[in-house]
């Protein structure tokens, strides 16, 4: 059985914006070991809860959008993260 610290991403989760889309906009690879996943996914939802703040205080809807895809990509590792934990 391996330990946690060799469990990888599984590969499956795909973020699609829109409805009816068919091409995700991105997805996560495989093999990404879970750990730092979750680190990156950390950092990017600090990321975007700045660009969320300065958006809202400077009144710059851009980078509420900006935001709303980091928090998509931060989302998408983790729940693939999960995944590959569940391996």
């Amino acid at each position: 059985m391996t330990t946690d610290n060799a469990k990888t991403t599984a590969g499956k989760t795909k973020f699609f914006q829109g409805d009816n889309q068919t091409q995700p906009l991105f997805c996560i690879e495989p093999g990404i070991p879970c750990q730092f996943a979750r680190e990156q996914a950390s950092e990017l939802m600090g990321y975007a809860r700045d660009l969320t703040i300065d958006g809202l205080m400077e009144d710059k809807p851009k980078l509420i959008w900006a935001a709303h895809y980091l928090c998509a990509l931060g989302k998408a590792l983790l729940d693939d993260a999960e995944l590959g934990m569940r391996r």
